[in-house]
This record gives C-alpha cells, structure tokens and sequence, in this order.
C-alpha cells in the first residue's frame, strides 16, 4: 500500500513550509537542491524537516495538509513540539497574535 507524507520544513528565513508527498525522500532532494524555482523554499534554503505524518489515504493526507496551511504559527509548533496541551488550547481560540510568518 502506498504511503502519503505531510511534512512541515523549517526554511532558513524561520517560516514554515507545508506539504505534501508521496514519496519523502524525492521531495526533500527537490527542496534543498533547489529543483523548483518557484517553489517557496527556493529562497530560504537550507531548509530542515521538522515533522511528518505519515497516512494511507491520500485524501487523508490532503485534508490535514489544508488543516495545517490555516493554523498559526504557535499551533504548528505546539503540533513539532508534541506540545498537546497548548495545541488544543490554542485550538480553542480562533485570536492569538502570529509572532512571524508560518
């Protein structure tokens, strides 16, 4: 069965890049070789992987990859941190202050 990766880099710049991949390996290569420039992250290599989650439906995938595009910098990084509690904490107020971009 095949596998689907959302993954979040940190880019060189702090932000945060949201994606999604069937195949991780491949599409990290692509990201820090600079294969896309147009890409974001073309600009702000070197660029780290900092989390992932790994599914086997890729609509799955697709959804939570949405979810977090729309999440504020502090609930991605509560999600990184494996900080729970502050993640459904700031899951609860649709108004916190975004300290950069994310």
């Amino acid at each position: 069965m095949k596998s689907y990766f959302v993954y979040i880099l940190k880019c060189s710049d702090g932000s945060y890049y949201t994606g999604m991949t069937n195949n991780i390996e491949k599409r990290l290569i692509e990201h820090k070789s600079g294969f896309d420039i147009t890409c974001y992250t073309f600009s702000r290599r070197p660029l780290e992987l900092i989390f992932y989650e790994v599914f086997q439906n890729p609509l799955d995938a697709i959804k939570f990859e949405k979810q977090l595009k729309g999440w504020s910098r502090r609930k991605k990084e509560a999600l990184i941190n494996k900080d729970f509690k502050n993640l459904i904490e700031f899951s609860k107020s649709k108004s916190h202050p975004s300290t950069s971009s994310g």
